[in-house]
């Protein structure tokens, strides 16, 4: 009797504790949806590890990669690692990676960009759905480590497996057990010896697979949240779910009885359970080798069904990044606008640009710009040149990527887009500063010539045209580069202290400059873009500022001046 109670009080408690376990959950479940909708829009409270982006979040780029693409010299001049952070209010690695693909894969038609804005619109304005999705996103989550492709790539080394020696071994089991019948002892002594055996390869195969089971893991999680997605009754994205539901049909018999490896939570064979029937069915899975033979036919799903695997990935990082985009939206609380992009080829190098703004400050000083040509930018340091070009170069990406502006008014043909600003001395291959300058330049030369071909046009940024070299052969290779990047093809924003560029290039390029205000012995940037070339000279001036020897201060401005009049130092 007593037996009896203490089972029944075990068997009560479990039950308590799986209810509790329930209860819990779907606490957990109610605060992230009343999350979802009342921090919309709200700031990212998200911290990236060492390498994630370029190493793993970056995985679905690069194996997408194709022409025209925001290269990597682009890419890190303008900080777009701190500008996806900004933005990303993904919940899934799908949306985290083809957010980051986005970004460097600027769309060149029309149709795409208005079928995002599509999307964009919707769920901004149908919060319900937009939910309905996210908690979909949520479910589906990260990785714990890796990107999906770099698991994908993985399994690639495993190459064609059968199970046929996993069922020879199953058979050694069964003839152990059918020799009890004629003799206990030695039937006895041949099982032990049999699952001995057995249990020695098991586990030596079991250690060669384990890696790979969280990618299983996770592509059965994305399986399953496309076809959940695919069930939402959102007649706005009635395409995709076709998609989805037609790559989770193909993929049925991976998740066909996929329980015998991923059950209990395992994120590999090697994790334990506490569960006693998880305990239990471990030994069933030693003994008759369930989980290796069901690992090699999800394998084989896998490996016949990678093109719906991405295609489910795609699909499912696409709506999440037009939702994100949205949230991002929102978060601006309305300063921003919807670029508009031209793309016939009579106004493509047209660029005008309204109350534009840097993404990435917190506090920034709008500017107007309009232009139909190259601009060459003048002024000190730290007068906001650099910062200046970056800003359009960014919200020139942003428009052709997100289709979202930091201005109140953007207008613009659809271009390729690079850059040649932030480059330092290359120790690997022992290029010189000078080197690694013109071999950037020499990229975007090549990219201006090539965009003819097919009437596209190249918006090009470069900051401090071959600083690494002498005033003089600076100033004549800038003037022809330049000239170069004057092409009918070509938009170029160039930086330069050289005010001889302002002449040598009067009519090729328009002329705009910062400048600084000196008052009671301090320096002021208030950075508004001027028309015209920088006209004051207050570099000499900013040494006495910052509290130079008065008699060095009046050597150097003497020095100026005899240069300015004679030509001659």
């Amino acid at each position: 009797m007593e037996y009896l109670i203490f089972a029944l009080a075990m068997f009560f408690f479990i039950v308590l504790i799986m209810i509790k376990g329930y209860w819990d959950s779907r606490q957990e479940q109610k605060k992230f949806v009343r999350k979802l909708y009342e921090q919309y829009g709200s700031a990212i409270d998200r911290e990236y590890g060492p390498g994630e982006l370029e190493q793993h979040i970056s995985m679905y780029y690069k194996k997408h990669e194709e022409a025209h693409q925001i290269d990597d010299i682009t890419w890190y001049d303008l900080h777009l690692d701190d500008v996806y952070r900004k933005i990303n209010y993904s919940h899934s690695a799908a949306g985290d990676e083809y957010l980051y693909y986005r970004l460097r894969t600027p769309l060149q038609s029309r149709e795409e960009l208005e079928l995002e804005e599509k999307h964009i619109q919707y769920f901004m304005a149908h919060e319900k759905e937009r939910v309905a999705l996210q908690r979909q996103f949520a479910r589906l989550g990260r990785m714990r480590k890796y990107s999906l492709y770099e698991y994908l790539e993985y399994l690639d080394t495993l190459g064609t497996r059968n199970s046929i020696r996993y069922y020879l071994a199953v058979v050694l089991v069964l003839i152990g057990i059918s020799m009890m019948f004629y003799s206990v002892p030695v039937g006895l002594c041949a099982l032990l010896l049999i699952l001995c055996r057995n249990m020695i390869f098991y586990f030596k195969e079991q250690k060669e697979i384990e890696p790979y089971i969280t990618s299983f893991h996770y592509i059965s999680r994305l399986v399953e949240s496309a076809e959940l997605i695919g069930k939402e009754a959102i007649a706005e994205i009635a395409p995709e779910r076709e998609q989805l539901l037609s790559c989770c049909k193909a993929m049925e018999g991976f998740r066909r009885n996929s329980f015998i490896i991923l059950s209990g939570g395992r994120s590999g064979m090697g994790s334990v359970s506490s569960n006693p029937l998880e305990i239990l069915f471990d030994y069933v899975r030693m003994i008759f080798y369930l989980d290796l033979i069901k690992f090699n036919q999800m394998l084989h799903m896998v490996q016949k069904h990678l093109s719906e695997i991405d295609r489910m990935a795609t699909v499912i990082g696409e709506l999440e990044t037009a939702i994100v985009i949205g949230e991002y939206r929102t978060g601006l609380k309305g300063e921003y606008c919807v670029p508009e992009l031209l793309s016939g080829n009579g106004d493509d190098t047209f660029l005008k640009l309204e109350q534009l703004y840097h993404p990435l400050l917190n506090e920034p000083v709008k500017n107007d710009i309009e232009v139909k040509k190259g601009v060459l930018l003048t002024g000190s340091n730290a007068s906001g040149k650099s910062t200046f070009l970056r800003a359009v170069a960014l919200n020139a990406i942003l428009a052709q990527t997100i289709h979202t502006c930091m201005a109140r008014a953007y207008r613009g043909g659809m271009f390729y887009i690079y850059s040649s600003m932030s480059l330092q001395d290359d120790l690997v291959s022992g290029d010189s500063y000078y080197m690694v300058e013109v071999k950037s330049i020499r990229r975007i030369l090549k990219e201006v010539q090539e965009a003819g071909k097919d009437g596209k046009q190249v918006l090009c940024f470069v900051d401090e045209v071959l600083r690494g070299t002498n005033t003089v052969e600076r100033i004549a290779a800038s003037t022809q580069i330049l000239k170069a990047l004057a092409d009918r093809n070509a938009i170029c924003f160039a930086a330069t202290h050289d005010l001889e560029l302002t002449k040598l290039l009067d009519g090729i390029y328009d002329n705009y400059h910062f400048e600084e205000e000196i008052a009671d012995e301090d320096i002021f940037f208030p950075y508004r873009l001027q028309k015209g070339p920088a006209v004051s000279r207050n570099a000499i001036a900013l040494l006495k500022v910052l509290g130079y020897d008065e008699a060095l201060v009046k050597d150097a401005e003497a020095m100026a001046e005899d240069f300015l009049n004679t030509g001659r130092w």
